[in-house]
């Protein structure tokens, strides 16, 4: 069984901690829980975010992540729970009084209306003067890089310039938290990876504590502190990407961040048993036949290991993914060097390196 998922491109900065936050808000979900009558909701959801700290919610469609955010939001009903923004009870105030700024998945910008009017409409609602409008709305224009599209309609900016709007729209208000659903499945894949680069850098540089919902585990490992995987309505783990990525805590989490070969072994003594090697398990499982996930650069070719076949093998700039056939039927993808060029046929051995890997056996929470 073969997990199809990339491993994380991280790119982020060290400069991303607590000490360098602006003076955002604390938030926090408390107990939520929503129920759609046998669809997935929240169920007894929780989940706190510092000042200034950027939380993405990860997981599969269906998986509430969304309606997580709604409920932050107040566009969503809450059977129970408690939303709570620096300390306070919001759970009963309109999505108005809460002082959150939201940007959605689409755009959602007014057609008839100019860049610089969209970013000005949330401040023409709350009655701010027209030369103070248009101040705030061109500085928060040339926030986002779009201060030379003030005049400009929907109809004359690209993709990426309309989320950038959109984006403004959601600043210029001064928010205490950003909410931000989906905001970039629209775009293509390199104004993608620019704009949450961009976005990153904007809720650094604001302080602004946000939470962005994705079903792109890259993108959540390369833009957050901290990222919430979900299930069913639930959190499997909070933590930061190298956490998840490195020390999984269910098989859920290990199948869905990274890419993971997921072979039979078993396990013993507190050590899994792979192949006939003894590798160190991340968390304890119980003994027993388990599903063992090891990944793809944990593996390396060699003189001596397990003999396979090359099948194919991928080139993928800075290192190559070569998936093997092994002689007893087993398909193993190994990271390895642009280099060492494998091709179809090759006869190759195998070596399991000694990291420590995650299992999931018949007890294991989160089993696939």
């Amino acid at each position: 069984m073969m997990v199809t998922l990339s491993p994380p491109a991280v790119v982020r900065s060290d400069t991303h901690t607590q000490h360098d936050r602006g003076s955002g808000s604390t938030v926090e979900l408390r107990n939520i829980v929503r129920d759609f009558g046998g669809g997935a909701g929240l169920a007894d959801f929780s989940l706190r975010a510092e000042p200034g700290e950027l939380i993405a919610l990860l997981g599969p469609s269906g998986c509430g992540k969304t309606t997580a955010l709604r409920a932050l939001a107040g566009l969503e009903r809450v059977d129970s729970g408690t939303v709570l923004i620096d300390g306070a009870d919001v759970s009963d105030r309109p999505t108005n009084r809460r002082d959150i700024g939201v940007v959605f998945q689409s755009y959602s910008l007014f057609p008839h209306l100019t860049a610089g009017q969209n970013v000005e409409f949330g401040l023409r609602m709350r009655k701010v003067t027209p030369a103070e409008r248009h101040r705030r709305a061109a500085q928060a224009l040339d926030l986002v890089g779009l201060d030379h599209h003030f005049g400009r309609y929907a109809h004359q900016l690209s993709g990426g310039q309309q989320q950038r709007v959109a984006l403004a729209r959601a600043l210029v208000t001064q928010p205490r938290v950003l909410l931000l659903d989906e905001p970039l499945s629209a775009l293509d894949a390199k104004v993608r990876v620019n704009l949450r680069e961009e976005i990153r850098r904007l809720q650094t540089e604001l302080g602004i504590t946000t939470f962005f919902v994705t079903h792109d585990q890259e993108e959540a490992l390369a833009i957050a502190d901290r990222v919430a995987v979900m299930q069913s309505g639930r959190i499997e783990q909070v933590g930061t990407p190298e956490e998840l990525y490195r020390q999984p805590q269910s098989s859920f989490v290990a199948n869905f961040v990274g890419l993971s070969n997921v072979v039979v072994g078993e396990v013993l003594g507190g050590a899994a048993q792979v192949f006939g090697r003894e590798l160190p398990l991340i968390s304890q499982v119980e003994d027993g036949p388990a599903q063992v996930y090891v990944r793809p650069e944990n593996l390396s070719f060699g003189e001596d290991g397990l003999a396979g076949t090359v099948l194919t093998s991928s080139f993928l700039g800075a290192h190559r993914r070569t998936r093997v056939r092994l002689n007893d039927g087993t398909e193993l993808v190994v990271q390895h060097s642009a280099r060492d060029i494998k091709e179809p046929g090759d006869h190759v051995c195998i070596a399991l390196n000694s990291e420590p890997v995650m299992a999931g056996n018949s007890h294991t929470k989160g089993k696939s």
